[in-house]
């Protein structure tokens, strides 16, 4: 899936400002303008896109774990090299993280997206990626997360 995308659904979720945006990036110690972000938000066809790589991304994802549940100290056993590219996997753990979400209330947002997926379906995405039951998570799965996720904060708009 497309980051902007993700930064675009998130941002419509919560009811973010392009400054509120910036000030959570920041939280993940990234420094991103403002102008930067219109350029993030805007449509692939609209001029002036600017495509949102991987790393403002998970700045944003961490910096909106931040902001939601506040800084966690660093372990000094856990050596957790950052991730070069980030997956689906990778967001939906993160926005998992940030909105507290247990297992029952994933599967509530995936239901209200009209999406639903099994208990060994959806704990195979949240596995080490060399485990045997490790699933990759796909762009419709995502997207319809995203969807649940927008109805359960901004509530149903149909």
């Amino acid at each position: 899936m497309i980051n902007n995308d993700v930064l675009r659904s998130i941002r419509y979720a919560l009811d973010l400002s392009d400054a509120q945006v910036v000030a959570m990036i920041k939280l993940a110690e990234r420094d991103v303008e403002s102008a930067d972000v219109a350029s993030f938000l805007k449509k692939e066809d609209e001029e002036g896109f600017v495509e949102c790589a991987d790393d403002v991304l998970s700045a944003f994802l961490d910096g909106l774990i931040v902001h939601r549940r506040g800084k966690m100290e660093p372990r000094p056993e856990t050596d957790k090299k950052p991730e070069r590219r980030l997956t689906n996997n990778a967001i939906l753990k993160k926005l998992r993280v940030a909105f507290e979400l247990k297992e029952e209330d994933m599967h509530k947002v995936l239901e209200l997206a009209g999406f639903g997926v099994s208990k060994p379906e959806l704990s195979a995405l949240f596995r080490q990626k060399g485990h045997k039951n490790y699933r990759a998570c796909g762009d419709q799965l995502l997207r319809n997360f995203l969807k649940g996720l927008v109805i359960r904060l901004r509530g149903d708009k149909q």
